[in-house]
This record gives C-alpha cells, sequence and structure tokens, in this order.
C-alpha cells in the first residue's frame, strides 16, 4: 500500500494526473451542482492544472493532498480487508475442520504452510470455572455432570489426544468385525445387534470453542485437544500448558488416564523394532493396527489379558481372510489366566485357538531383535517367534507426572493419585478414572482401570465438583467380549489366586452378548447398567450341596464364578449371563457368608433356558 513512497515525483504526477482529471475538471454548472472541497482550494479550473507538465505551488498542494488522502485511505482499506479476510479465513478453517480425522486436519495445516500461511492458533482462555484435566470417558462423564447439576457452568476440557472425547472399548470389540471398507475414516460400528453408533460421545457441535468458552450466555463445554498440562499450582489454581499459556480455575479434575505399559526386552531392542511395536491404547493406534494388518503376513500380541485377547480374537478371524498369521504369547497357563480360574481360562485359550490364532502359553520374552527383515522374538525356555508387527498389551501405567509439581499424593501399592471417599486429593481437586486410587468401602483401596468405573468415577466427581459431597460406594462392573457369541461381566474382586467355585448350565440360543446388546440396547453394557442394584434378594434355603468345579473339557455354556476371601464373596463372574449385574453388585454389598453358592446361583436364573 506505500508503492508511492518509492516513486519518482514524475511518475507519481503521472499517475495521479487522471485522478486530478477526474476530481477537479468542471464546468461552471457542474461546479455548482457538484460542488468539491478540493476545487475550492485551487481556485479557477486551466489547463495547467490537468497537466502533467511542472506545476506550481498550487499544483505540488495538489499533489500533496492527495498523496495524504491516497495513504490514509489505502491504509484504512488494506486494514479493513485484512481484517475481513483474515476472519472469514478462521470461520472457514473452523468449519472445514469439523469431522475431520487428525490425519485430514494435518493434510489441512500441511497445506496451509506449504501456502505460505501459517497455521491459525487456538486462542487459550486465561480463566475457567472448571478445568478438567485429561479428554477421556472419565472427564466427558464429569463435564456432563457438572453440566446437568449446573446449567450455565462454564467447563474447559484439556486433552492431549487430538480426537474429540470418545468411548475405548469397541477400538478393540466392534470396529474390528465391521464389513465397512471406510471404517478407520468414519469411526462407526455395528453393535452386536446390528444398531450404529459412532465412537465419539457426542458430535463437534456438541461443543463450544475454547476462545468463546467465557462470554456465550448458557455456558457450555470446550475441549482443546492436542494440548497438555505440564504443571499444576494448586495453592494458586493455575495450569500450565505445553505451549506456555497458563489457565486459573476455580475447580479441577484430574483424570489423565493412563499410558500402556511395554516390555524391557523392547525398550532395549532400539529404534527399529520400537517402530514396528504398537501399543494399543488410542484411535490412532487402531487405525494404525488395521492398515499394518492389512500389509504385513504376521502379527505377534504379546499379553493374555482382556485386551490381549479382545485382539487376538479380533485380529484373528480378520487375518482368516487376508491369510495373515496371528500369533498370542502371554507367561501364564491360560487366556486371561490372572482373573479366570484355570479350567475356564483354558477353556478360553481353546476358543481363541478356533479363531484362527497360534497360542503360546507359558511364554516369557528374553529379548527382541531383527534378523532377515523380520523381528525375532526370543523366549526363556529357548523357543524363538519371527514376526512382522508386535502388539504389546501388557497392562496400563498411570498418568501421575502431575503430582510432581501439585504436590499430591501417589499410593505406593497400586499407583495413581490418592484420594478420599469423595475422590477428593485436595480441597479444590478431583481425580477420577484410571489415574485415581479411592478406597472402596467393601474391598479396601483400589484402583481401577475399566470403562465403567471411568463413567461413574467421573460423574461422581463432577457432582461433588458442584457441591454433593457425595461418598464413592459404587461397586464398578466391566465387560469382555471374545466376538459376538462369547463374552462375560465381572464385579468385584476378580483374582484368579482367590478361591472359586463356579456353577454352570447348558447354554441358550440366547445367552451371547449379540442377545444381550439386543435386550439393553447397546453394546457398552455398564451404560445400562452402570449404578443399579437389586433392592433386595433372598436366597433359598441351603441343600447342603457342596459345590464342584466343572470337570476338564466341559463346554462352559453359561454359568457364575464366585471369588471368596475369609468365606466371603468379594467378587462374581457372569459368564454368558448378561443383564443380572444389580443381583451380583448387591451380593458383594452385603459381604454375608453363603453355605450355598449353588442356591445362590439360582439368583441369577442360571437354569432358565
Amino acid at each position: 500500500m506505500f508503492r508511492c513512497g518509492s516513486l519518482t515525483a514524475g511518475a507519481l504526477k503521472q499517475n495521479l494526473a487522471p485522478l486530478v482529471r477526474t476530481v477537479c475538471v468542471r464546468g461552471p454548472r457542474q461546479r455548482n451542482r457538484l460542488p468539491v472541497v478540493l476545487c475550492h482550494h485551487l481556485g479557477s479550473p486551466s489547463r495547467s492544472l490537468a497537466s502533467t507538465g511542472a506545476s506550481g505551488k498550487d499544483g505540488s498542494r495538489l499533489v500533496y493532498f492527495l498523496i495524504v488522502g491516497a495513504t490514509v485511505t489505502g491504509a484504512g482499506v488494506h486494514y479493513a480487508y485484512k481484517h475481513i479476510r483474515d476472519d472469514k479465513k478462521r470461520y472457514n478453517e473452523r468449519i472445514s475442520g469439523l469431522g475431520l480425522t487428525p490425519e485430514e486436519k494435518q493434510k489441512m495445516a500441511t497445506s496451509s504452510a506449504l501456502e505460505g500461511e501459517s497455521a491459525p492458533q487456538v486462542r487459550v482462555p486465561s480463566h475457567v470455572p472448571f478445568l478438567l484435566i485429561g479428554g477421556g470417558t472419565a472427564a466427558f462423564a464429569a463435564a456432563r455432570s457438572i453440566r446437568a447439576r449446573d446449567p450455565g457452568a462454564r467447563v474447559l476440557i484439556v486433552s492431549e489426544d487430538p480426537e474429540l472425547p470418545y468411548m475405548r472399548p469397541p477400538l478393540s470389540k466392534e470396529l474390528w468385525f465391521s464389513d465397512d471398507p471406510n471404517v478407520t475414516k468414519t469411526l462407526r460400528f455395528k453393535q452386536w445387534n446390528g444398531k450404529e453408533r459412532s465412537i465419539y460421545f457426542q458430535p463437534p457441535s456438541f461443543y463450544v470453542s475454547a476462545h468463546d468458552l467465557p462470554h456465550i450466555e448458557n455456558g457450555g463445554v470446550a475441549v482443546l485437544t492436542g494440548k497438555k498440562v505440564v504443571q499444576l499450582d494448586v495453592r494458586g489454581n493455575m495450569a500450565k500448558l505445553n505451549d506456555g499459556s497458563q489457565i486459573t480455575y476455580e475447580k479441577c479434575l484430574i483424570a489423565t488416564g493412563g499410558t500402556p505399559r511395554t516390555l524391557s526386552a523392547i525398550d532395549r531392542a532400539g529404534a527399529e523394532v520400537k517402530s514396528r511395536t504398537t501399543l494399543f491404547r488410542k484411535i490412532g493406534d487402531f487405525k494404525t493396527l488395521e492398515k499394518i494388518s492389512r500389509e504385513v503376513k504376521s502379527i505377534t500380541i504379546i499379553g493374555g489379558g482382556f485386551l490381549g485377547s479382545e485382539l487376538a480374537c479380533a485380529l484373528g478371524r480378520k487375518a482368516q481372510a487376508l491369510g495373515t498369521e496371528v500369533i498370542q504369547l502371554f507367561p501364564e497357563k491360560g487366556n486371561m489366566g490372572k482373573v479366570l480360574p484355570e479350567y475356564l481360562s483354558n477353556w478360553t485359550m481353546e476358543k481363541v485357538k478356533r479363531e484362527g490364532v497360534k497360542v503360546l502359553p507359558n511364554a516369557i520374552v528374553q529379548s527382541v531383535g531383527v534378523s532377515g527383515g523380520k523381528l525375532l522374538i526370543k523366549l526363556k525356555d529357548g523357543r524363538k517367534v519371527e514376526t512382522d508387527h508386535i502388539v504389546a498389551a501388557v497392562g496400563l501405567e498411570p498418568n501421575v507426572e502431575l503430582a510432581k509439581t501439585g504436590g499430591l499424593e501417589i499410593d505406593s501399592d497400586f499407583g495413581g493419585f490418592r484420594v478420599n471417599a469423595e475422590l477428593q486429593a485436595r480441597s479444590n481437586i478431583w481425580v477420577a478414572g484410571d489415574a485415581a486410587c479411592f478406597y472402596d468401602i467393601k474391598l479396601g483401596r483400589r484402583r481401577v482401570e475399566h470403562h465403567d468405573h471411568a463413567v461413574v468415577s467421573g460423574r461422581l466427581a463432577g457432582e461433588n465438583m458442584t457441591g454433593a459431597a457425595k461418598p464413592y460406594w459404587h461397586q464398578s462392573m466391566f465387560w469382555s467380549d471374545l466376538g459376538p457369541e462369547v463374552g462375560y461381566e465381572a464385579i468385584g474382586l476378580v483374582d484368579s489366586s482367590l478361591p472359586t467355585v463356579g456353577v454352570f448350565a447348558k447354554a441358550s440360543a440366547q445367552d451371547n452378548p449379540r442377545s444381550a446388546t439386543e435386550q439393553s440396547g447397546t453394546g457398552i453394557r455398564s451404560e445400562s447398567e452402570t449404578e443399579l442394584e437389586a433392592s433386595e434378594i433372598t436366597i433359598p434355603p441351603s441343600s447342603s450341596a457342596v459345590p464342584q468345579a466343572p470337570e476338564e473339557g466341559e463346554d462352559y455354556g453359561k454359568g457364575v464364578i464366585f471369588y471368596l476371601r475369609d468365606k466371603v464373596v468379594v467378587g462374581i463372574v457372569l459368564w454368558n449371563i448378561f443383564n443380572r449385574m444389580p443381583i451380583a453388585r448387591k451380593i458383594i454389598k452385603d459381604g454375608e457368608q453363603h453355605e450355598d453358592l449353588n442356591e445362590v446361583a439360582k439368583l441369577f436364573n442360571i437354569h432358565e433356558d
């Protein structure tokens, strides 16, 4: 806009001449009809006035006025144009970014950078009444709870994840059984009952922008994705983000979840082994592993727990069509050996094998290396496994980095932030989900890593952040499906090292996860059973029969497994029995000794067809 400053005087006058003629050269009648301010200062019009030749004093004054006027007008026009253009650009970017995957957002940002444009910076509010650190299930449940009790509340979720809040269970279950070739883009899946839903709790339109949050009339929930709180000043009620910005708050929830553990053998192995290893936790991990499963010849899953066994079944069934080899190895004697009694663990292992998985029990990894383009896993007993890719599913480490700067207590036995019965770590700090180590009034201090616990603890924390002052008494449940045919639900302490009693019956065609989903209407079964509890249960008189463990090789169609401590039921697994969790919750809450658990099992209608 300042190019005229570099022109020669002659060139400047030449450029301005048409403007002079247009503005100032008028006939007498025209001048009377259209008075022009500049013409009053310049006297009577003449040929020399319109000339490009040398001008006198009046001509110099004309040039001066025109330069100043053009400069000021041009600067104002340019300023207005620039801001209108930038506002329009920000609006278009916000609209065009809704619903995009992180990869598509990154591609759009990269494209803008290549065109010489800087990526838009999200404005972080300096203060929020409710700050939720972490963008998982617990944080989302807390946000909804806060808004339910305080409809005008302003809630900010700060999430390191690039995605909006979503549910994790389908990442290892239903998404793998989808027939949609674009499932990694849509992230929509069919539940076992055939109903379709999104993995996200809410669409982007549910949230407000973080920039607008402090000013919006009725409050709302905003999410800052891709941001991490790196420092917490508990006394000053201030959180510092990884981009240097600071946010003050009135109430804060820590729901940082956990990070997948890896094996020391993989850590020691070097960059190539790490680059060919997936630590499964997030949407990005699902997308990566799904793509890899279509490109490699062999995948090995290390870990025999819930996640490892679910992924083994899912990949095994998928691999049968692709000709991919799927291997699962773990140190226990059978699948989910730390949870299920040995006979049921062995049965589960055979089920996984029938899904096309090569299962290697009693396998302890000694080292991992690269040989001939393959990953070479050496086991302690001398066995060797060659594979193209590794999935490590060996547990979760709670994210407790904020304890150091915030002066918060970590539980030495279970890990996680140590909280009281109301999930408080400090007067204005609450903790929920995987990272919370809480006191169970029936079972003692615990830390739970399941979806249902994240939902309930997040909801309770939200209530207490708005003044409810309620203790956490809930017995959370969890569930695992080995495909649509076999599944179980569990509650309490389910540890295979405890004495167990199993009562089984023949299963009907309705005793499977698919039918359970049809009855409840959702595959996320804790949504239908979360806090229900039987009001009263009546156990029939004892028949003095002694419960016996099932015979080896028996087909465990459906059944109830009781876990005992000091002859009291402290845990229950419902094997292919669904929608009976309120009864199990009541039995554990009562904490009574039972002479005949066969009779207790009848409460679950185990013998009904």
